[in-house]
This record gives C-alpha cells, sequence and structure tokens, in this order.
C-alpha cells in the first residue's frame, strides 16, 4: 500500500427534477486528483466521461453539471475502459482513493451491477474525516463550506467531477500534509 500518495475522486451521476423516484443514475464523469502527501502538491489529475449505458443525461442534468449529452456521445466510453484508464495511470489496488460522503458505494454498486472489479481495496470518506475534526462544529455541511471553514478558497465549476476531485485534493491537503509543506507550496 502507498501511503505518500491518496487519489482523490468525485463521480457526477445522470440526475432529474421530473417527479422521478429519488435515485443515482449512471455515473457520467469520473474526476481524479492524486495529492502527494509528502510534498502537499496535486501531481496529477484527469477527467473521464462515463457513456450511460440505460440512463440519459436530461436537461436538468446537464443545467447541474454542465455535461451535454453531445459531449457523452463523442467522448464517454464504457465503465470498464475508464476503471482501467484510471488504474493504469494512478494505481489500483495499491493506492488509498477518497472521495467526499458515499462514492465509493455509488460505484462499487455500479460495478457490481456491471460485473466490474472495483478499482480499490482502501477508501477514505473525507467528510466524516472533515467533521471529526475538534474545530468544525457543524456536522451537517458539504465539500464547500468544509473548504470555506479551512481557509482554501473553491476553484472553478462545482458539480464538474475534475473540478470538485481537484478541489478535494486541495482540502485533503489541508487535513493531511504538514503546514510547512503548504506554505512552501504557494
Amino acid at each position: 500500500m502507498n501511503f505518500d500518495r491518496i487519489v482523490c475522486f468525485d463521480l457526477e451521476m445522470c440526475c432529474w427534477n421530473d417527479g422521478r423516484t429519488s435515485r443515482t443514475g449512471e455515473i457520467i464523469e469520473i474526476g481524479v486528483a492524486e495529492l502527494d502527501l509528502n510534498t502537499g502538491r496535486i501531481v496529477r489529475r484527469a477527467q473521464h466521461y462515463v457513456k450511460p449505458e440505460h440512463d440519459e443525461i436530461s436537461p436538468f442534468c446537464t443545467e447541474l453539471t454542465g455535461i451535454k449529452p453531445d459531449l457523452i456521445d463523442k467522448n464517454g466510453k464504457p465503465l470498464a475502459t475508464i476503471l482501467r484508464s484510471i488504474e493504469q495511470k494512478f494505481g489500483g489496488r495499491h493506492k488509498i482513493y477518497a472521495a467526499w460522503g458515499h462514492d465509493d458505494r455509488i460505484l462499487k454498486k455500479e460495478c457490481d451491477a456491471k460485473e466490474l472489479k472495483l478499482l480499490f481495496r482502501e477508501y477514505l470518506n473525507l467528510a466524516t474525516l472533515f467533521k471529526l475534526q475538534r474545530h468544525v462544529t457543524n456536522k451537517r455541511l458539504g465539500q464547500r463550506a468544509a473548504m470555506e471553514i479551512a481557509g482554501v478558497t473553491w476553484e472553478g465549476r462545482q458539480h464538474s467531477g475534475y473540478v470538485d476531485a481537484y478541489n478535494l485534493a486541495r482540502l485533503a491537503a489541508t487535513m493531511f500534509c504538514e503546514q510547512e509543506v503548504l506554505a512552501n507550496d504557494k
């Protein structure tokens, strides 16, 4: 297990606001950002569009994520292909993966449904770890609010897997890296 790096990821899924039963749709984007814990630097990033097999991208989903159906038609690949690519570029089962909340469960559920191997063995729920810190009094907060508490300015469009993973890695740096390392990175 490589304890010097954390691979932060974020998922965007198909979503609707037309009265359908609330559920998570298929994954349509996976953003990835790898944090070097020794330097506090983000050393690698990637954005992958996933072509859903059963769901469609609604106008609401496009409004929320910025992901248009034609973008997925042109650049989307099957989830199996994307997971292989992430494993090759970032390392799979020998790396620690992290997300804000339960993206691990969402990914596992979709992998199970499509008979795919889950990318990682070790997972950190950074939302839980952040909320366990003594200075955090509001235990019901999202990633953006946590970044404000940590003194980290949000960069980019929220609900983009690529941007959200990058910002999560920046937040993780405040949680796991020495302050001197972070000051030297600026």
